[in-house]
């Protein structure tokens, strides 16, 4: 979805005649139902107008294709500002221009993140401004059927109109990002810079239609992370982390190669369906693997442990797909600090205790965080589902403390678009205010969703259903207290 499009012409007479951030705002209000913080449409009065003032200029295409806050595929992410046209060759060209109002910032030594204010009274860790364009126009390439079907070349930047030169954002622990995606920041030459490369891509107009094309485009599912999790290992990683990911990554690595055995670590990663935990998880993997650390990736369920170690079948021997990948009941009998590190999907599943008949071990938590010098733990709190599911973040932190570790807490805001049961649970957090995820619509082809009005009618529905294949079932949840008429005391069934 983008929300306002149109050619450079028309972006420039909204820009004169009607304010820009109101045309905007009202269009954002009729795309998604939804009103715009008051700090936003102040953001856009300002880069908004910065903008006009670039495309100010004869030498570019009048028809030239105008795009503003444009939604990521899959992702809740959207690109500030998007310019369409054609190049020298008649190739279709998109420019994806990353603005920001900052003018000031701090250095880290992550890859790819520096410190800023990103709203709010503090400044905080996050994505450089190059990084954010080049990750978002990679995403863009990687989703959307128009865009990689078109033979489309994709040209990210990013645009501090604020900033003036302090050495910090164009720093050179930065320009491998820069170099993807130039930056520009404040001033008559800057702006003059940022025209020249407009205009060195889009020489011809295209009436905005590449941008209806994409808006329009169908959207390509996300590769499977198992497919590619062999060819990450090979050192060819196929997953574009963005903003919090980025972030979260790049901290467990420092977390993970300072850790020692008088000095455990844990990182307690909080986030949402679809907000991108596992493939985080196995980035982790890939990179503490190559940087030869002993780990493993965790988890309960052994759904998506199967189907990575079937997809390494071939690629890796059965020794080497095992060594990566283990349950979560594994680690009763474990040495205190074998491993280097170890990522823990879905910790909030964690049980008390291990083995077939829960007769083994003390509990799971506990011997996961002191088995290992460092504990990377993704969890969900609201998907704890049955009594035996302990790892709520308090007690993932209590436990944590109790070993003697030092505790970082971390967030995956970033939503993605997901599919099957998570894409559901995902519209309903959304739908009922719980949190706002990128599953804002119903997918009428993934589940029969209806409101009943009555316990027998329910019934009766799934009774009809289940003539077709009798694989209809009515299932009542017995994981918590059950007080009945009869039996006014909860009983614990």
């Amino acid at each position: 979805m983008i929300i306002y499009q149109g050619t450079k012409t028309r972006f420039l007479h909204d820009t004169d005649n009607r304010d820009i951030e109101d045309v905007v705002s009202s269009a954002y209000l009729a795309a998604t139902g939804k009103y715009v913080p008051h700090a936003e449409i102040r953001s856009w009065r300002e880069s908004l107008g910065q903008m006009a003032k670039v495309l100010r200029d004869k030498d570019m295409p009048d028809d030239m294709g105008v795009g503003i806050e444009y939604g990521i595929p899959q992702t809740s992410k959207r690109i500030d500002f998007i310019l369409s046209g054609r190049g020298s060759d008649n190739r279709p060209r998109l420019i994806v221009v990353e603005l920001k109002q900052w003018s000031s910032s701090k250095l880290t030594d992550k890859d790819g993140i520096i410190i800023a204010h990103r709203g709010g009274a503090h400044e905080r860790e996050g994505a450089h401004p190059c990084y954010q364009a080049w990750s978002y126009a990679a995403l863009l390439e990687g989703f959307n059927e128009a865009v990689y079907d078109g033979d489309v070349t994709l040209k990210p930047c990013a645009y501090l109109h604020n900033y003036n030169d302090d050495g910090i954002i164009s720093n050179q622990h930065y320009a491998a990002y820069i170099e993807k995606a130039p930056l520009f920041l404040r001033g008559d030459d800057e702006r003059e810079r940022l025209r020249d490369f407009i205009k060195s891509q889009v020489k011809h107009g295209d009436k905005a239609e590449l941008l209806y094309k994409i808006e329009n485009g169908r959207i390509r599912p996300s590769k499977m992370l198992s497919d590619s999790l062999a060819k990450m290992l090979k050192g060819n990683r196929e997953f574009v982390l963005i903003d919090e990911q980025k972030v979260v990554y790049e901290t467990a690595l420092v977390l993970a190669r300072a850790a020692r055995v008088d000095k455990k670590l844990v990182a307690i990663i909080k986030g949402g369906p679809g907000t991108g935990k596992s493939v985080v998880a196995i980035n982790l993997i890939v990179a503490l693997t190559q940087l030869g650390l002993l780990t493993k990736y965790v988890s309960k369920n052994s759904a998506p442990r199967s189907v990575y170690k079937q997809r390494l079948t071939g690629s890796f021997t059965q020794v080497e797909i095992s060594s990566l990948f283990s349950g979560s009941g594994a680690f009763t009998t474990t040495e205190p600090n074998i491993f280097d590190a170890l990522i823990v999907d879905e910790a909030h599943r964690l049980n008390k205790h291990s083995g077939l008949y829960g007769n083994l071990g003390e509990n799971q938590i506990k011997e996961i965080i002191n088995s290992a010098k460092c504990t990377i733990l993704f969890v969900d709190d609201d998907q704890i589902v049955t009594i035996n599911d302990i790892g709520h973040s308090s007690e993932l932190e209590r436990w944590a403390i109790e070993l003697g570790a030092q505790v970082t807490h971390l967030e995956l805001a970033s939503q993605f678009r997901c599919n099957g049961s998570d894409g559901y649970l995902a519209w309903l957090d959304n739908l009922l205010g719980i949190r706002e995820t990128a599953n804002e619509d119903f997918d009428p082809d993934a589940f029969d969703f209806r409101v009943i009005d009555s316990p027998t009618e329910l019934h009766r529905q799934i009774s009809k259903k289940n003539q077709a294949n009798n694989k209809s079932r009515v299932v009542a949840g017995y994981c918590w207290d059950w007080p009945s008429k009869k039996s006014p005391t909860p009983l614990t069934l």
